[in-house]
């Protein structure tokens, strides 16, 4: 069952569906998931409500209908942050009605041979495939491919549903029949007892391919923590290793991974490989044999094995002699493992074993992963023989998919085929999105292999004759093009920098005419791989376009950059209809002849006309607004503003291009002031008008019914007529339209200021109770915009509570525009009318409006496009657009940058590395390229020590990666490996870096030889002619250095401090760390290390040697397709969690979650996302064995695929921790925080708001087993990292004085207890006054302790005194051990979780209230605590 809502969207992050499905329960015996069983709460008939612009129902209580005190978890701030960006436009208004997708889950018998029958869950929905895919999962059944289901005697189709499967119900009986192999089905049998066997083997991750991915959870509780009994808290080993230490210096990287010992799977056979008697000669083919193996088994006995159509036998040929008849005993068997099993003993005892290991594993441990994920370091592994292996890499098969016989798959087909599907209602929908995201998650597996092959010199040019950089490719049809100017196309732009960003911009086109989804108009699977220096775009072909000449093709946009334009009126109607939700202008411009030609994209937008009759378009790279900042413009002047932050810069290309993001922002907050505006001078214009009539006639109250905000309003307008009077502006007056405009705008914003007041002076208020001095960011140099900033800072989301605000006060406007303009045109006299016209006139000039008579802003991507020729280069129109462009850039610089300082100033989603400190930006919509400059602001506040490290990281990385580019280009293959090891050394090592050996000739070191024996020499079409390559070795750490500073300086604009000449001063300048510089370039470029210990600060060893660099990685970047009905179930969640309805809040999350495994298949990023949000949600509604069952899961896919150490796979094991300790399992919880701890340090070293929070974590822990004094040492770094981040007043500081005070008097010294105590009561007493009851804690808990100390020392005086006479020894301290409740009770506190306790009157008096506002307000019970934890509750990362 599931109900029908849907927003378009796009998204960050995507994936493929796994053909093992995994079950929601995580049942593994049935490893099948069903959208049935996903959750039993899901399925339950209350969920059974609209979803769609209804308001909820408001339920008998507020969770689980108990009529007694109630326990409600208020959670702080809301709700989680989300990673994901807002749905962009509804589509589906028309269809609100309910789909139910009658989905019902039954049990059936299977009946296997060889084994016992055994029952499975199935559902209706799931094809018969699903069927066999479980079976050859299953510990006693998984020998088997090649078999049919059966019915009562009926073989089934594979590919029918469940449902419509005649006499199919509950209990039915089905049987597995052996089927005759063939060719291709004896070859998969082999192929799926190899997998078999390398089951365990974590080689596939380390090498990254088939979507395995390292997951370490399990090592690190060392076992399954659902099955493990309650430890006792006596039996807790709790001391931390010395590296996790408050302080400690040491970061290793071999902790990384905790390979366990008995990881290493047991060997089970010697070799099985393909024979070289193969194929069978024509005699043997008509006695049915298909292929011969080669077996050597553990007891060193050669066997030649046939594959013949009834099974597998042992034959008579030996290395030497062919003689393919069965040996006695011919051991026929129709699975190979059974045969093997006869033959081999060991086999037998090993396979038993590796299969129980097997099954014991994490489904999410198995299940392939949607892309694939790298790994940065791993530990050398054995390179072992593997004829399938050598098969795939070697065999003709090179781009043939195995389940497509005899062809390469038509990407361009597939692709555009899944968007065409239906979508009209639910079950389409999840069908087409499921089918989209499959497509393009093998294409983007298809795509990546390719541009390796590409680059290994693997595939052959489709203009071999050209120089190397202009050559082109074509494999399993797919078209890849390197990132160069060829034929100078680019010259005007930027040469080589502008064809090297051009991909990544057009990705960004594709992604969002994706996301708008257009009907009839198409774009290219598009996929930018970046690969040992170069980049490849690799593009699904358009249907005849190689047939003839691009010139030929083009229906719509040009060729070459305006100078022959061509348009089309099919392609005209579908871009503006899709550029009305991007806010794309249509447009006229002439071409060399100055013909007219109207275009609604930017002009290099082309529109082909492929031979399947589908318009498609490409070359998106300027889908967006130019970002004037970074432009040289003749005769373009920015405002003051811009101009003092040192804009505009010259960047190394002219494709800059403003964000989506941005843009989104922009306009929302020029409509805001629109709105305002209108509504303020329309509010002026009644009260004019009602004094005229008091004038006339004594009717005094005509205006009390308007509702309230009207009044406040009005408080305001009467004070500041005159203000107005003096702000009209003659509207004849267009001479100078810029001017008047800013005039106008300054004077609306006097005014809206004015408006706004009373809801800034309430955030600013709120920034103070959470210890943010609001006065910080004015330090930074962005205080010279503060006027708009006040009253843009709405927009920008400050907090949850705020953005709600604002949306109130802009509903509100809106009503007051709508209402009193319609009053006016009822009847009103005509100069009523006259001037309300003129009221919206002036509003839209004041924000810029295209149309004088609406609200319209939208860009013209042309505006400053080089050798565009405008039709009106002067006029009015086009001054307007290039002021829209301008002003959205002078917005992104004068109001994101500032608010995105703000939300750091919060710390709530302190950005953790490089990653999520740029994903925080472009949620912003700001752009790297800014990072320079941000972190210039950052250097200003004390409070942001730690963004600014984590900037300056990522600029030297990122400027580091730029050097790296070029340098692997001129590097020849055989020194790849010498090559890298010598630019990291210069780049991280604080050794004097010798000249490298010169090892070009093919007698190297060992390693080096093996290593490249498989890439052959010259082989690389890309060797620029240079003969010997070695250009590299001449690179010094003082050169390299120098490069850094100047790219720095050209790309970023950010200086890099004069004593800053080194990496060691460097790291001791900003504070940086030399292991996070080391991941972070590697995850960059892709280069994987090896795992070991590697010691930068050495004087005189190097840090790294060849045989450190074991492989480079395709850095790949793809769009992501979205689950739009899942995201849509979420954020309504979302929406009643924030109203304090958890139950239904639960039940659509959990169909939210049933919706993402229906499209992403078992594991994705947004899946984890929504694995942690129903832990959290659990955890609150008091089911901590439920809440620890889901975090777990979401801990496994965090670590398969966002990364082991990524921030978000941190922040999941920092919630496994809490939910661990509810479930009593200490040592556990311990273990989670420990790990967690470490893998923080390795990112960003210990100066974090999260290291204050894992410290409160892991001290409270301790203090709960009573390791008082290792509990002190975390505590006093989490509060001299609180007082640090947010100031000495904060109530998250009084949280850890309290807390120290508290450890301390149970080390019996209460002196020092008292002076902690003492600041807690300090600051509750400042923050909130005498009466509150917190305050009147701490006093309580002052004067236990001061009776404490008074005994204490009147017992020390007399013994002192010799007067306590001769056995006197002190009292027993009176220590209260502490309960475990009470521990949890704090842990809920710091980690920002509340509960309240409300009676069940509050309960039904909070309801009336409720449906009086008609559910407007979003916050159940405020409480106190709510402003000490100003972070979010369901804290995301």
């Amino acid at each position: 069952m599931a109900l029908g809502t849907q927003v378009d969207n796009t998204s960050e992050n995507g994936t493929k569906s796994a053909d093992g499905h995994i079950s929601q329960n995580g049942k593994e015996e049935n490893g099948l998931y069903s959208s049935a069983e996903a959750s039993d709460t899901a399925t339950n008939a209350e969920s059974k409500m609209k979803v769609h612009n209804e308001e909820p129902v408001v339920t008998k209580s507020l969770i689980n209908g108990q009529e007694k005190v109630e326990s409600v978890a208020v959670i702080t701030n809301g709700v989680e942050r989300e990673e994901s960006p807002k749905g962009e436009g509804e589509r589906g208004k028309e269809e609100q009605e309910v789909v139910f997708i009658q989905d019902m889950g039954f049990t059936v018998k299977i009946v296997s041979p060889g084994t016992e029958p055994f029952d499975i869950q199935v559902s209706s929905m799931e094809l018969v495939q699903e069927i066999h895919q479980l079976l050859m999962d299953r510990e006693d059944t998984c020998h088997r491919t090649c078999f049919s289901l059966q019915l009562d005697g009926n073989t089934l189709d594979n590919f029918a549903e469940l449902k419509n499967i005649e006499g199919l119900k509950e209990g039915s009986v089905i049987k597995v029949v052996e089927e005759p192999y063939t060719m291709r089905e004896a070859r998969i049998h082999v192929r799926h007892v190899r997998d078999l066997l390398k089951s365990l083997d974590p080689a596939d991750a380390y090498n990254g391919v088939d979507c395995s991915s390292l997951a370490f959870l399990n090592v690190v509780t060392q076992g399954d923590i659902l099955e493990k009994k309650k430890s006792r808290a006596e039996s807790v080993d709790c001391t931390p290793p010395d590296y996790i230490m408050p302080g400690s210096k040491e970061r290793p990287l071999l902790a990384l991974q905790p390979q366990a010992k008995e990881q290493k799977a047991p060997l089970c056979i010697k070799v099985l490989t393909t024979s070289g008697w193969n194929p069978p000669p024509g005699h043997r083919k008509m006695r049915g044999d298909l292929m011969y193996l080669h077996v050597v088994t553990l007891e060193e006995k050669h066997y030649h094995i046939t594959a013949c159509s009834r099974g597998f036998f042992v034959n008579q040929s030996s290395e030497e002699e062919f003689n393919p008849k069965p040996s006695t005993p011919s051991h026929l068997c129709h699975s190979l493992i059974e045969l093997l099993c006869q033959i081999s003993p060991a086999f037998k005892r090993n396979f038993a074993f590796l299969q129980k290991k097997r099954t014991m594993r994490h489904p999410f441990e198995r299940v392939a992963t949607p892309y694939q994920v790298y790994a940065w370091c791993a530990p050398l592994i054995d390179h072992t023989v593997d004829s399938i292996r050598a098969e795939d890499t070697f065999s003709s098969k090179l781009g043939y998919e195995e389940h497509i016989p005899g062809q390469t798959r038509d990407w361009n087909e597939e692709l555009q085929t899944t968007r065409e599907l239906p979508h009209k209602n639910l079950p389409e929908r999840l069908l087409r999105e499921r089918a989209i995201f499959k497509v393009h998650s093998d294409f983007v597996a298809a795509a990546t292999r390719g541009a390796m092959a590409v680059i290994d010199g693997n595939v052959m040019a489709i203009n071999p004759g050209e120089e190397a950089k202009m050559q082109m490719f074509i494999w399993n049809n797919i078209f890849f093009s390197l990132g160069f100017d060829v034929r100078d196309h680019y010259k005007e732009l930027g040469g080589d920098a502008a064809a090297f960003v051009a991909p990544r911009n057009d990705l960004q086109g594709v992604r969002v005419y994706s996301a708008v989804d257009p009907q009839g108009l198409y774009t290219l699977g598009t996929v930018v791989i970046d690969y040992r220096g170069y980049r490849v775009t690799a593009q699904s072909i358009i249907p005849g376009i190689l047939e003839r000449e691009q010139e030929q093709s083009v229906v719509y946009g040009s060729i070459d950059f305006g100078r022959t334009v061509v348009s089309h009126p099919k392609y005209l109607e579908l871009l503006s209809k899709a550029g009305q939700q991007l806010k794309i202008l249509p447009h006229s411009v002439r071409n060399e002849k100055g013909e007219v030609f109207e275009l609604c994209s930017s002009v290099e937008c082309k529109g082909i006309v492929g031979n399947d009759g589908r318009h498609y378009i490409l070359d998106l790279m300027r889908t967006f607004p130019p970002d004037v900042n970074f432009l040289k413009l003749e005769g373009e002047e920015l405002s003051k503003e811009v101009r003092s932050l040192g804009f505009p810069i010259e960047h190394k290309h002219k494709l800059c291009c403003l964000r989506q993001e941005l843009i989104d922002s922009f306009i929302e907050s020029r409509y805001l002031m629109y709105i305002k505006y209108a509504a303020f001078h329309l509010q002026q214009l009644g009260v004019k008008k009602q004094r005229e009539r008091e004038a006339r006639s004594s009717q005094e109250k005509e205006l009390k019914d308007k509702d309230g905000q009207v009044k406040r309003l009005e408080k305001v307008m009467n004070g500041s007529v005159a203000v107005v009077k003096g702000s009209e502006v003659d509207s004849e007056d267009k001479t100078v339209v810029n001017e008047s405009k800013e005039q106008v705008i300054v004077e609306g914003e006097r005014e809206l200021e004015k408006v706004v007041e009373k809801q800034s002076s309430e955030s600013v208020e709120k920034d103070k109770v959470n210890g943010e001095k609001s006065g910080e960011e004015c330090k930074t140099s962005v205080a010279a915009k503060e006027k708009e900033e006040e009253l843009h800072s709405r927009n920008g989301v400050v907090s949850q509570k705020e953005s709600v605000e604002s949306e109130l006060e802009a509903d509100e406007a809106k009503k007051i525009v709508e209402s009193i303009t319609y009053s006016f045109s009822n009847g009103e006299e005509q100069e009523m009318e006259e001037s309300t016209r003129d009221i919206v006139r002036r509003a839209a000039l004041a924000v810029g409006s295209l149309k004088d008579t609406e609200f319209d802003i939208r860009f013209n991507p042309d505006v400053y496009s080089p050798g565009v020729k405008h039709v009106d280069p002067d006029g009015v129109r086009i001054r307007k657009e290039r002021q829209l462009v301008k002003d959205a850039a002078e917005f992104l610089l004068t109001v994101q940058i500032p608010t995105f300082i703000r939300d750091c100033l919060d710390h709530s989603s302190a950005p953790m590395d490089g990653t999520t400190l740029c994903e925080a930006m472009h949620n912003r919509g700001i752009n790297v390229r800014y990072l320079g400059k941000i972190a210039d602001m950052l250097a200003n506040v004390k409070q942001l020590e730690y963004v600014h490290s984590i900037a300056v990281a990522e600029l030297l990385t990122r400027a580091a990666k730029h050097i790296f580019t070029l340098y692997m280009q001129s590097t020849e293959l055989m020194c790849l490996s010498a090559a890298v090891s010598h630019f990291l050394n210069c780049f991280l090592s604080s050794s004097q870096v010798p000249h490298p050996q010169q090892g070009t000739d093919e007698l190297q070191t060992k390693n080096a030889k093996r290593r490249n024996k498989r890439k052959g020499r010259g082989g690389n079409p890309l060797d620029r002619g240079n003969v010997d390559g070695t250009e590299w070795a001449s690179l010094t750490p003082r050169s390299l250095w120098a490069q850094l500073r100047t790219e720095l300086k050209t790309y970023y604009d950010w200086e890099m401090a004069s004593s800053a000449d080194g990496i060691d001063a460097a790291v001791e300048h900003y504070s940086l760390q030399k292991i996070s510089l080391l991941r972070s370039f590697c995850i960059k470029t892709g280069v994987q290390i090896l795992l070991r210990e590697y010691s930068f600060d050495s004087k005189n060893r190097l840090s790294f040697f060849e045989e450190d660099i074991i492989n480079i990685f395709p850095v790949v970047k793809h769009i992501n397709p979205r689950a739009s009905d899942a995201y849509n179930f979420y954020t309504t969640g979302q929406g009643k969690i924030q109203q304090g309805f958890l139950k239904e809040g639960y039940e659509l999350i959990s169909e939210a979650l049933n919706l993402l495994n229906n499209v992403y298949g078992a594991t994705h990023p947004e899946i984890a996302q929504c694995l942690r949000m129903l832990a959290r949600l659990n955890y609150v509604m008091g089911e901590h064995g439920e809440a620890m069952a889901y975090q777990q899961k979401a801990v496994l896919m965090s670590e398969r695929v966002n990364g082991i150490d990524h921030p978000y796979t941190i922040t999941e094991y920092t919630h496994l921790a809490l939910y661990c300790f509810a479930n009593s399992q200490v040592s556990t919880a311990l273990k989670l925080l420990y790990r967690a701890r470490y893998l923080a340090l390795l990112v960003c070293g210990e100066n974090h708001p999260e290291i204050a929070l894992l410290d409160s974590n892991i001290s409270l822990i301790l203090h709960a087993v009573g390791e008082y004094e290792l509990s002190l040492r975390f505590l006093e770094k989490a509060l001299a990292l609180n007082i640090r981040y947010y100031g000495a007043k904060s109530l998250k500081v009084a949280v850890s004085y309290h807390l120290v005070a508290r450890t301390q008097s149970c080390m019996g010294d209460f002196r020092s207890a008292l002076q902690n105590e003492k600041e807690t009561y300090t600051i509750y007493k400042q923050q909130l006054g005498e009466d509150h009851e917190k305050t009147r804690e701490s006093s309580e808990c002052l004067r236990h302790l001061t009776t404490q100390a008074v005994v204490l020392q009147k017992k020390m005086n007399e013994i002192c005194n010799g007067k306590a006479g001769a056995g006197a020894s002190l009292p027993p301290i009176q220590i209260q051990a502490p309960s475990m409740g009470s521990v949890l009770d704090m842990l809920n506190v710091i980690n920002g979780i509340l509960f309240v306790q409300i009676s069940q009157q509050d309960i039904e008096n909070f309801k009336a209230e409720i449906e009086k506002r008609q559910l407007k307000d979003s916050s159940p019970t405020p409480s106190i605590e709510e402003k000490e934890n100003g972070n979010a509750s369901l804290k995301s990362s």
